[in-house]
């Protein structure tokens, strides 16, 4: 059964609906009606598994998504999780850190809103979850997040085509269907919201589009959808640590080569008695069914690649997307008026292989992530990254001050050497530099930029997730999610991360923030004559260590005495010169590609 269909629903509706007579949830969307429920817990209206558009099933897989057909049943239950799309998973990364294939349905386009009763054109925030383009789901609660903000916007979860559903590329995809369908499913949802948010009193002229991860760097795509063109979809954006792995284009070798092999697993190849019966592959593949193709997902995308890996991932089109994100950033053509973005202190871990710890494995590492980089793009590489000469150091990880003392080029509070090399070549080459490069970006054409970096220990990729979405989390501490959730509410509902000192420092006298006027912490806009960042960090309390094998352990600080402490710092020669080896990046981009 679908979303909502079930008994125990309709049972569960019922019950909230007489117990809760605080404000109607029931909503007509013009083609179904949907009854929600009141939590008066966090005094918020919700609707789970809304249908954005029709099941990408049958003759709609790799189409571009279509709307929903009517449904005359009745009112829908909109209280149940909606069904989690198929699950692709991480090459070689241990089970243990969620990155796992899995089964899905692909009758998954459903979103969640977030409302105050009686809410009335409030800005709303489209969140897009992340897991590589190819797990998870919307499946994170954002009740107190806008409970620390007053409920003053509403907020939408969205759910996306993963794996090779969303993100299959070749010439014959690009004959027979649409390439990056699951960023067509997420722009159909932005359309969505246009069209329907204010039946939940949302304003569809104050949207922020929001995401971490890959839903941070499907933000980037969107923004730079069609050549940069206005889309009027969104005004603001938040990028947490936006995911920029290699871009190529959709009929390259490396995606044709999963395409490949996808089309052997499922049984479509010219050698296979199943394409006697289809005029073509693309054709075979439409109408196979539906837990061959995702076990073929699931594996291609485990299989082939190097550890962190997913296979199936945004292309270029030459649509939706026309050249690497990397050189569109430097013509500022892209969508959005306000950008807060930010990258983790150890963004590395845990999708980099933890067993680079020699300089032979490092080399390995090297040519194996980036086979497209030459001999003297690596010399420069090792130079920038100061392999030859990096500290072997004591071997006991702690957290860089980023500004002084070692930095991230050799020590961590997760890893010291050549394991730290590694893990900070990654981070910069696909989180912090896309961050820093998008913020670059935003300093064009009266835009505005403010930029961050998450570094509360442990501050691995992911993360900072519990600060924003902090229902029943035990770390970080309560005072700095405070801070976080009211620096990403009043970038919603204000267009300025600028908040109270009050709220960045809980009023404790130790606790550290950059002092502004009016009472407000200090926080310039990002630009490139004065690149600056606020580093979100806290000091005090006990440090406990947290082991979770087979290889990551950190430090979580836990106890009394925990206090913030907010410095703002320059991006460019923050952690030894990261601006640097950001331009290297961007120099050898085209041979990555990104």
């Amino acid at each position: 059964m679908k979303p909502g269909r079930n008994i125990y629903s309709w049972i569960l509706a019922a019950t909230l609906q007489l117990g809760h007579v605080i404000a109607a949830t029931t909503v007509d969307l013009g083609y179904a009606t949907y009854e929600g429920y009141y939590n008066d817990t966090y005094d918020l209206n919700i609707w789970k598994s809304l249908r954005y558009a029709a099941p990408p099933v049958g003759k709609l897989r790799w189409q571009a998504p279509q709307p929903p057909l009517r449904d005359d049943g009745g009112v829908i239950p909109a209280v149940d999780q909606p069904p989690i799309c198929p699950q692709s998973g991480a090459f070689g990364v241990p089970e243990a850190y969620g990155f796992n294939s899995g089964p899905g349905d692909e009758d998954c386009l459903y979103l969640n809103v977030y409302a105050a009763p009686n809410a009335t054109s409030l800005p709303v925030l489209v969140w897009i979850h992340g897991g590589g383009y190819s797990v998870f789901g919307a499946a994170y609660d954002p009740s107190i997040w806008m409970n620390t903000n007053n409920n003053g916007f509403i907020v939408v979860e969205i759910q996306y085509r993963l794996g090779a559903f969303g993100y299959l590329a070749s010439d014959d995809v690009k004959a027979g269907g649409r390439l990056n369908a699951g960023l067509l499913d997420q722009r159909f949802a932005l359309e969505w919201v246009q069209e329907h948010i204010s039946k939940f009193g949302g304003d569809p002229t104050r949207v922020t589009i929001g995401g971490e991860s890959s839903g941070a760097g499907s933000i980037i795509y969107h923004a730079l959808a069609y050549g940069g063109k206005e889309s009027n979809l969104f005004n603001n954006i938040i990028a947490a640590s936006p995911y920029l792995p290699p871009v190529h284009r959709y009929n390259d070798t490396v995606p044709t080569a999963h395409y490949d092999k996808f089309v052997e697993l499922v049984g479509c190849d010219q050698d296979s008695y199943k394409l006697s019966n289809y005029s073509n592959t693309f054709e075979c593949l439409v109408a196979a069914e539906s837990a061959v193709l995702q076990n073929a997902s699931g594996t291609v995308s485990t299989t082939q690649g190097y550890f962190g890996s997913f296979a199936f991932l945004p292309v270029i089109d030459y649509d939706y997307i026309r050249e690497r994100p990397s050189a569109q950033f430097l013509s500022g053509n892209l969508t959005g008026k306000r950008l807060l973005v930010g990258n983790n202190a150890n963004d590395g871990v845990p999708l980099t292989d933890p067993e680079v710890d020699t300089r032979t494995k490092f080399d390995d590492f090297v040519s194996t992530v980036f086979p497209l980089l030459t001999t003297e793009d690596i010399e420069l590489l090792n130079n920038v990254y100061q392999i030859a000469s990096l500290p072997i150091g004591s071997g006991i990880p702690y957290d860089t001050l980023g500004f002084t003392g070692p930095t991230a080029l050799y020590q961590s509070g997760i890893a010291t050497g050549i394991q730290q090399a590694a893990f900070n070549l990654a981070a910069e080459n696909t989180f912090a530099c896309p961050a820093q490069w998008f913020a670059e970006a935003f300093t064009t054409r009266s835009r505005q930029a403010w930029k961050y970096q998450y570094s509360v220990t442990p501050s691995y990729h992911g993360a900072d997730l519990n600060a924003y979405f902090s229902v029943d989390v035990t770390f970080p501490n309560v005072d700095f999610r405070h801070a976080m959730q009211k620096i990403w509410g009043n970038f919603i509902i204000n267009n300025s991360p600028i908040i109270s000192i009050s709220d960045a420092t809980a009023n404790y006298e130790n606790a550290t923030v950059p002092i502004g006027t009016y009472g407000n912490i200090e926080w310039p806009e990002f630009t490139l004559k004065k690149p600056v960042q606020m580093n979100l960090n806290t000091t005090g309390g006990n440090l406990s260590t947290v082991t979770v094998p087979p290889y990551l352990s950190y430090y979580v600080r836990e106890g009394f005495g925990i206090v913030n402490t907010f410095n703002l710092s320059d991006a460019f020669t923050w952690e030894g010169g990261r601006g640097e080896r950001c331009e290297f990046w961007r120099i050898v981009s085209k041979r990555v590609p990104q």
